[in-house]
């Protein structure tokens, strides 16, 4: 059984994904790795609080994030897997593009002090496009699914 101190050591930490995404703010939508075994899964996290730059113009009076930016967060959380499972980091000569999301389903608003854990899953890699299926979840609550397929392309 696993203790505390043991849970609070993240995989990676917010220096290991920025080697890891090209993403930085206010765009970068990760804080934190908790598991991954390359190749099948993953688990991460995302502190929501209310300094975000889009809760001032996203309902305002009530702010929720965007759930566009909880699948864009979905999506980097399977880069981090793709990039991890292919024993490589991004670079100058590559980037990594949705090509896909089906069954995107939104089942909780996301406020601030929310921690926003994301599952995500493997399903297929063939050829440069991997399949995902994500989920996110707040307090053990469903607030996001959807499966995700992404590609790695050349661009030099």
């Amino acid at each position: 059984m696993s203790t505390q101190s043991e849970k609070s050591v993240p995989v990676m930490d917010i220096h290991a994904i920025l080697e890891s995404l090209p993403h930085r703010y206010p765009f970068l939508l990760v804080d934190r790795v908790l598991e991954l075994e390359p190749g099948k899964n993953i688990v991460a996290l995302k502190n929501v609080t209310i300094n975000e730059p889009f809760f001032p113009g996203h309902y305002p009076h009530h702010p929720v994030m965007p759930g566009v930016l909880i699948i864009e967060a979905m999506a980097q959380v399977a880069a981090l897997l793709s990039f991890q499972s292919l024993g490589g980091k991004p670079d100058e000569k590559s980037v990594y593009y949705f090509a896909g999301i089906d069954g995107a389903r939104f089942k909780r608003p996301v406020t601030p002090g929310d921690q926003l854990i994301f599952k995500v899953e493997l399903i297929r890699s063939m050829r440069g496009v991997f399949k995902f299926k994500a989920i996110a979840e707040v307090d053990g609550q469903l607030a996001a699914e959807a499966e995700l397929m992404c590609t790695v392309k050349s661009v030099a």
